[in-house]
């Protein structure tokens, strides 16, 4: 005879630590989390001097299997919105709504620095996988720190109604410029004109000449590039910059599944046109979030700022959501929801 029963388990973290242990409610999808299963390139490499002294052999093929190793152990980590269950550090207590640093799991220990309290609830909880979270900063910084807009100029930006992007467009718009983007279906191009309030659209897999596409929608050329794409549309984009147009590198997304990396040309246009072309890595940047929080709230309480979210439940569903990402599957933010609270 099978009897079956049930008990309830009491999380709670061991009496001297001092993380914080998070249900995890909402769970952000996002391309560069492909970036990061590719080859150890950069940060995302195990230090050498790990294992320089414990095995004389070839310390990259020695660090790439480390890796794995150390990755076949871990859940993938992202961005998250979650509820604290415990903690042990005093800024924390039990109940409060956190975004930061957890993983691919329904309950995660985190440290208190990669987590930052919640005060504005009054908003949907997902905007901080997003407009209120790592995307949003990664939009204003990108946008106004790096390209410094001013009114009246010319601004593309590429894979538009993603979830940086989206932002960057209407933050164009408020500033005063000329805003057009890119989209890889005509679903998207309709919302990022009719919602997003961008000029002008279009479907990037509609045009056989992109440098062609550009000169239509630019005349004058272009002012700021907020790149997510790489490949074809970079050296396309190169072509029909202004002088003294500034480019903000965000991602490079058309290059992330290939094997090698596809050559750029037309790089010698950054010279003749005097361009600044600038990378960043929005995690330095966080001591910017509170000046951030203050321009956007008001933003999105008046309704001059709208957020496209495109939400699955359970966390099972994570992984087809990435891989859709790259199909182009996704409209809007990609958001996974784990437990509504």
């Amino acid at each position: 005879m099978l009897v079956k029963s049930s008990a309830t388990i009491h999380l709670k973290l061991p009496r001297a630590s001092t993380s914080v242990l998070v249900k995890n409610l909402y769970l952000s999808c996002d391309p560069y989390f492909r970036r990061r299963m590719n080859k150890p390139q950069g940060r995302y490499v195990i230090p050498s001097l790990l294992v320089r002294n414990m095995f004389p052999v070839n310390l990259d093929i020695l660090n790439s299997i480390i890796w794995l190793l150390f990755s076949m152990l871990q859940p993938i980590a992202g961005v998250g919105v979650a509820k604290v269950v415990d903690a042990g550090h005093s800024y924390f207590k039990k109940g409060d709504l956190v975004w930061g640093f957890t993983g691919w799991e329904e309950y995660t220990i985190s440290a208190p620095r990669t987590l930052f309290k919640i005060q504005h609830t009054d908003v949907p909880l997902s905007y901080y996988t997003g407009t209120l979270g790592m995307p949003g900063m990664t939009a204003y910084y990108g946008f106004y720190e790096i390209c410094a807009p001013k009114k009246g100029e010319y601004v593309f930006v590429s894979a538009a109604s993603g979830a940086v992007s989206q932002l960057v467009g209407q933050f164009a718009k408020l500033t005063g410029c000329y805003v057009v983007g890119t989209a890889g279906t005509n679903e998207k191009v309709e919302l990022l004109k009719n919602k997003c309030g961008f000029d002008e659209a279009f479907n990037y897999k509609e045009e056989q000449d992109l440098d062609a596409a550009l000169k239509r929608y630019f005349p004058p050329g272009i002012d700021i590039y907020f790149e997510n794409v790489g490949g074809k549309m970079l050296e396309a984009v190169l072509l029909n910059m202004r002088s003294n147009g500034r480019i903000s590198a965000c991602g490079m997304i058309s290059q992330y599944n290939l094997y090698r990396e596809e050559g750029v040309r037309n790089l010698s246009c950054i010279i003749a046109k005097q361009l600044l072309v600038k990378g960043f890595i929005v995690s330095n940047h966080f001591n910017l979030y509170p000046k951030y929080m203050e321009m956007v709230i008001p933003l999105i309480k008046e309704g001059k700022i709208c957020y496209i979210e495109d939400i699955v439940e359970g966390l099972e569903s994570e992984p087809a959501a990435l891989v859709g990402l790259f199909s182009g599957k996704n409209v809007g933010k990609q958001v996974v929801v784990v437990a509504h609270e």
